[in-house]
């Protein structure tokens, strides 16, 4: 109630300043707007598809913090991805490993794009990471996960705590198979009360730390309008959380972001959650980073296909001391975890913003 209040005090403040409803448009933006905005960047494939098309299909991928650390470039071979350090973050990521598997997942959605077009290729990796996705020849053919690339989105809130088929828990596993990533997927409540734990344990300790939450605030986009300006960030509305101008959307992120509420908003949506996904490269590096962020997307994409929510919940990944408790849970020691996902059923969310594909194309 009193953080209700006080939002609802501050906003009084902007609209007497503002005249009234027009001063809170102009600071906010308008969800219309943003929907089709939304609407744009999610188009379908035309029928006549070429590169610039799927490298937009590319960039609906799942990536942390929805930075989009990536670059493209169109060749005659082809289409190159590389890493964008300058979308890196460091605080949480030191080694770059979400940056890659990022990379893996614009991958999967590429490949899965080229191929419904008529444009089949191969993706190859090389030991920094590079990606060159190579035209082969062959037909159109659609896989079933393409149609689901449009819909898939991070939906980081409560879901309605009903469990999943075992049918469907096997139909997610097997479009996740890819070479030399494993994955657990953990359903029965108490191994899942015990990862609740660890994530709680993983958020208590970055909560703790000045950078992270610098980090994470620079990447908060609190209305549509700061949203579709850098087409990237983390939109409030994408997490059920209200829209408010951008100065007031930073105080109120410094007065109640909390260890405390942060550990209450986990456990509820693990609690309310049908299972939880861990990936695990075979390998330290980052081709095989690339190749658990090409299994995740599958995965993200069977669940979309499934009517199922998904959202990464990495804190025991990210903190290093909490890794070795994560893989001995799970059945996998020796490995490190490279990727948490939770799913379940749950509603509908506004999508997170994407850059133009300009503003990620580097000239052949």
């Amino acid at each position: 109630m009193i953080r209700r209040d006080v939002l609802i005090g501050a906003g009084a403040v902007l609209l007497a300043g503002g005249a009234g409803a027009y001063g809170w448009r102009s600071a906010v933006g308008a969800m219309a707007d943003y929907d089709r905005y939304i609407a744009d960047t999610r188009r379908p494939l035309s029928v006549d598809a070429d590169s610039i098309d799927l490298v937009r299909y590319a960039t609906l991928a799942a990536n942390g913090h929805n930075t989009q650390p990536w670059r493209f470039r169109v060749t005659d071979s082809g289409i190159a991805i590389r890493a964008d350090h300058s979308r890196a973050t460091p605080a949480v990521d030191p080694d770059d490993h979400h940056l890659f598997v990022s990379l893996g997942c614009a991958t999967e959605n590429l490949a899965l794009a080229a191929t419904a077009a008529g444009l089949p290729g191969e993706a190859e990796v090389n030991a920094e990471g590079g990606i060159e996705f190579r035209w082969a020849t062959g037909r159109s053919l659609q896989d079933p996960l393409f149609a689901a690339i449009p819909h898939r989105q991070s939906t980081r809130a409560a879901y309605d705590g009903q469990p999943v088929s075992a049918a469907i828990i096997e139909g997610l596993r097997n479009a996740a198979e890819i070479p030399g990533v494993r994955l657990v997927i953990v359903t029965e409540r108490g191994p899942l009360d015990r990862l609740r734990d660890l994530v709680i344990a993983g958020n208590e300790q970055q909560m703790g730390d000045p950078a992270f939450i610098a980090e994470l605030k620079y990447w908060l986009r609190f209305n549509p309008r700061a949203a579709m300006e850098s087409g990237d960030g983390l939109f409030s509305a994408s997490s059920g959380n209200p829209l408010l101008p951008g100065f007031l959307g930073g105080a109120a992120f410094d007065a109640f972001f909390t260890a405390a509420a942060e550990n209450d908003k986990y456990a509820r949506h693990l609690d309310s959650s049908a299972g939880i996904a861990v990936f695990l490269g075979e390998s330290e590096d980052r081709q095989h980073w690339v190749a658990v962020g090409r299994a995740c997307q599958r995965f993200a994409l069977a669940a979309t296909r499934a009517g199922l929510k998904t959202a990464f919940i990495n804190q025991p990944v990210e903190v290093e001391a909490l890794r070795s408790q994560l893989s001995s849970l799970i059945g996998e020691p020796g490995l490190r975890p490279d990727i948490m996902m939770r799913f379940g059923h749950g509603a509908d969310l506004p999508y997170s913003p994407r850059r133009p594909v300009a503003a990620v194309l580097d000239q052949a």
